[in-house]
């Protein structure tokens, strides 16, 4: 059963997606919503490119960007590392869990991007070994503990790499 109120929200976000399209210079995509998932409307092609749009039923298709293009392998390189650079002003100071675990997950995301790109991993020798160190060093133990313990290493390598990438803009601009 539909709420009013639901129903309101689900249409006042539509406009104000549609307003934002419009804005953006770009043609919103039809309501899927309400056709549901495996329905024509979710196969369709996109008014903008003629392709196939990426569905959560279609894992093979890269995730697209808002004006319908595709995500590229060297964007992940720059998002990572857009991410990681969000930790530099966090410590310990407030919940040093959640810190020490966002850095090092925000590593592991940098690295996977890195070894993906285009360029090869042998473009990014430096960080890639950086992180390889600190994987060493952890031993697969991601508890608060290790982590605390590693603080040093970890803030550290987020460092490095974070100073290497700024050598390196056109990798992440």
């Amino acid at each position: 059963m539909t709420s009013t109120s639901s129903v309101r929200r689900v249409a006042l976000l539509a406009a104000a997606l549609a307003a934002l399209a419009v804005s953006c210079g770009t043609t919103p995509e039809p309501d899927r919503a309400a056709s549901g998932p495996g329905t024509a409307a979710t196969a369709s092609a996109s008014a903008t490119t003629g392709a196939p749009e990426a569905t959560a039923a279609d894992p093979t298709t890269a995730p697209a960007e808002p004006d319908g293009t595709p995500t590229t392998t060297g964007e992940k390189v720059r998002d990572a590392f857009a991410t990681l650079q969000a930790t530099l002003n966090d410590s310990c100071a407030a919940d040093c869990s959640y810190f020490l675990n966002r850095v090092h997950r925000e590593l592991q995301e940098l690295d996977a991007a890195m070894k993906a790109d285009p360029k090869g991993p042998g473009h990014f020798p430096e960080p890639i070994q950086k992180i390889a160190e600190l994987n060493k060093t952890l031993a697969g133990d991601t508890s608060f503990e290790n982590l605390k313990k590693h603080e040093k290493l970890l803030v550290g390598t987020r460092d490095f790499i974070n100073t290497w990438m700024q050598g390196h803009p056109d990798d992440y601009r």
